[in-house]
């Protein structure tokens, strides 16, 4: 998932911000234009003894650079630091941890960062949601297909508004051979997100092992139509080729 830098407004009355908040915010915004510069502030503002907030910033400018490496390790350093203060943020770094090293190809590093964000016990409903089905794509990425329903199914519980949920739950049962509940699952996925062409990819594939090519056809065409340019798009135009082939 894509890690968004946002900040919460602070109240009309809230009492004026600490310096490290200052310190902190202007670092962010700097992070998103400078990253390279907001990198510097954030390592001699670590060394100084930032702390938490230090290595947060430097986090998300490792995340602008898409450095997802040492970006995952400030923010599992951030999420350490958070721990020792018993701060109600750990587990949200922990997440955002987890999301850096997925976006960098290392699942087993992500699963174990979703793993301390769960166990924190510090996130629920949605946000809890949220975790689980980032947790499962860890585990999809690592192979562990049958692992992952765990997860899907807990995600879908609490996050069922989630197309990506619905989507991932239907990919994860047609690899595993269970095409009566992909067909179910990628069918709320389309009634969720109609126009994605990720959906409709999925949809192609799962008819075409049902036995309908005609329906997998209509599938990847509308997957081709809605982003012809995205790796879905591109992947629906060559299964379309190959079943014009295959005629």
């Amino acid at each position: 998932m894509i890690i968004a830098l946002v900040l919460a407004a602070a109240p009309v009355a809230a009492a004026a911000p600490s310096p490290d908040q200052v310190r902190f915010d202007a670092c962010v915004a700097l992070a998103q234009n400078a990253p390279a510069q907001a990198l510097e502030q954030a390592g001699a503002w670590r060394v100084s003894g930032g702390g938490l907030l230090a290595r947060h910033c430097e986090a998300l400018a490792y995340v602008a650079q898409s450095r997802w490496a040492p970006a995952a390790t400030a923010f599992e350093a951030a999420a350490r630091a958070a721990d020792t203060q018993a701060d109600a943020r750990a587990s949200n770094f922990w997440v955002q941890a987890g999301n850096a090293a997925l976006a960098g190809g290392e699942p087993a590093r992500a699963r174990a960062a979703f793993d301390a964000a769960i166990a924190r016990a510090q996130l629920n409903g949605s946000e809890l949601g949220e975790v689980h089905l980032d947790r499962a794509r860890a585990l999809v990425a690592a192979n562990d297909l049958r692992g992952a329903r765990g997860d899907l199914d807990t995600a879908l519980r609490l996050v069922p508004a989630d197309p990506l949920a619905w989507l991932l739950s239907a990919t994860q049962a047609r690899r595993t051979g269970d095409l009566t509940r992909a067909r179910a699952d990628i069918a709320e996925a389309g009634k969720r997100s109609p126009d994605d062409a990720a959906v409709a990819l999925e949809a192609g594939n799962i008819a075409v092992l049902s036995g309908s090519d005609s329906a997998a056809r209509t599938a990847w065409e509308a997957a081709v139509r809605n982003a012809p340019a995205s790796p879905a798009g591109k992947a629906a135009a060559d299964a379309l080729t190959r079943l014009a082939q295959a005629r």
